[in-house]
């Protein structure tokens, strides 16, 4: 490992490498996981966003839980190191999940 600090991404604004050069190592952790769950969290927004609004009730499928709506989509999370089906969907301004089960590797 070299003794060179990381060069920060470019597009990165200056006031935030400066923030982070001046955080602890506790707190430079929390902050990676806080900017990846934020990111998955935008991310999934704008898929949900993108997704054709549904004016007709589509046929549900077998699996879908009585109280998940239609027009969920099925997402996959990651968590410590294993993966899991989510069904989401927005109400309103938020995104709602409802786990649906492990995600299987043969598949």
């Amino acid at each position: 490992m070299s003794d060179e600090p990381p060069t920060p991404p470019a597009n990165l604004p200056t006031e935030i490498v400066t923030t982070l050069n001046e955080s602890d190592p506790e707190q430079l952790r929390a902050v990676a996981t806080y900017a990846e769950a934020l990111a998955e969290h935008k991310e999934r927004e704008a898929r949900l966003e993108e997704s054709p609004d549904q004016e007709e009730v589509e046929e549900r499928p077998d699996d879908l839980p009585d109280d998940v709506p239609s027009k969920a989509t099925i997402t996959i999370k990651e968590i410590n190191d294993n993966r899991y089906y989510y069904w989401q969907w927005r109400d309103g301004d938020r995104v709602k999940s409802k786990y649906k089960g492990p995600v299987n590797p043969d598949d």
